[in-house]
């Protein structure tokens, strides 16, 4: 599932209702009724999101998947949940459009069709969202802590998110680990032939669940890998996962920072996937990252493929990646003062301003295209 650029308009805008202000900026300027017709869209959207929460986590969506159709009262006997709940919830999924009902027998009948069940339970499928609302769901939890933290300037740490969190991003990557990480790799010559040396030292910073330290340790079965986490919660779980993988003899999780990295090493590569615009102070573990390195090794960092400036109405991805900014990513980076406070949407300016600080000399784009949400870059010292 990969979002690409809206060419439509933003919600109430078209060639008629915008203004420019004397710089040539253009904004859109909806009337109070179209403003309110989107917002309502907004709200019911809110509803469906939060509704997908429940389904997911009660197992609802899986028992339709796997025994489908049902009443509700067989939906409930299932899952050991509340039949009154589960027929509110059923009929609400069907008037979303989310679930199938059918009404020619005496009892209401609800079915899952495949590309639906897809999204929300194939969790080895590209397309998989199931577990998306999840983070929200953490966050929404900890909205008295954001709102002080929004007056304040302090933040909301990952650790304080908790399960939902941390279980919905490892969840989320987890496919593109698993199925797109090698291939995308080996389609980079130079990359490949490094990571695929015997003996190969390889250090990934911020490994979360550990899919991408373990997608490595089976793309390359020849490296030694070692991941890094201030999480001790995500710690554990990446050694069991990497227990599960048969891997847990060539990788190791410790807790540590990535500021720690200078005492390990020397490595032949580093990788930080999806955590840099999370880390406080990023430039001082790119620079451990660097002291780590052996002379010429690359650092590879993956981080959301945002647009490369702010210029007002944003495609779908700048949206998506504000909202997690807003409720997770910047509140976390500012639990840790002193903080870069980057937040989720990390032009690529600011990685290449925070590269160069550490005393990267070059930072470049690697030709790794259509990898879910994420652009790849490659940092090196010459």
């Amino acid at each position: 599932m990969t979002i690409t650029p809206d060419s439509t308009p933003p919600p109430g805008q078209d060639a008629d209702s915008t203004n420019a202000d004397r710089t040539g900026v253009v904004s859109a300027a909806p009337t109070a009724d179209e403003f309110a017709e989107r917002f309502l869209t907004s709200t019911l959207a809110t509803a469906e999101t939060m509704s997908v929460y429940l389904g997911e986590r009660l197992g609802w969506y899986r028992s339709l998947a796997d025994h489908g159709p049902l009443t509700a009262d067989d939906l409930a006997a299932r899952t050991a949940t509340d039949a009154r709940y589960a027929r509110e919830w059923l009929e609400m999924q069907a008037a979303y459009g989310i679930l199938e009902a059918d009404m020619s027998g005496t009892t209401t009948t609800f079915d899952i069709s495949p590309g639906v069940a897809e999204v929300l339970t194939d969790t080895a499928s590209l397309n998989y969202l199931g577990a998306l609302p999840r983070m929200f769901a953490a966050s929404f939890g900890r909205l008295p802590e954001l709102l002080d933290a929004y007056r304040t300037g302090g933040g909301v740490s990952w650790e304080q998110f908790g399960t939902d969190a941390r279980e919905s991003q490892a969840a989320l990557n987890r496919p593109w680990f698993e199925s797109r990480l090698a291939p995308a790799l080996a389609g980079v010559p130079h990359l490949h032939e490094l990571l695929s040396r015997p003996g190969a030292q390889v250090l990934d910073i911020g490994f979360g669940a550990g899919y991408s330290t373990i997608a490595l340790a089976r793309a390359y079965p020849d490296a030694r890998l070692i991941g890094l986490d201030i999480d001790a919660d995500s710690v554990q779980m990446a050694r069991r996962n990497a227990e599960a993988a048969g891997h847990g003899d060539r990788v190791h999780f410790e807790i540590a920072g990535g500021e720690e990295a200078a005492r390990r090493g020397p490595f032949d590569a580093a990788f930080a996937f999806e955590c840099l615009h999370d880390m406080p102070r990023p430039v001082e573990v790119l620079t451990a990252a660097r002291h780590a390195l052996a002379p010429g090794a690359p650092m590879i960092v993956m981080d959301e493929a945002v647009s490369d400036e702010f210029s007002g109405p944003a495609d779908e991805l700048d949206k998506l990646m504000y909202g997690f900014s807003l409720f997770v990513c910047l509140p976390d980076s500012m639990s840790s003062p002193p903080s870069a406070a980057t937040g989720t949407v990390m032009r690529p300016s600011t990685l290449r301003s925070y590269a160069e600080q550490a005393g990267f000399q070059s930072v470049e784009v690697l030709p790794i295209e259509d990898f879910a949400f994420f652009r790849v870059y490659e940092l090196r010292t010459g």
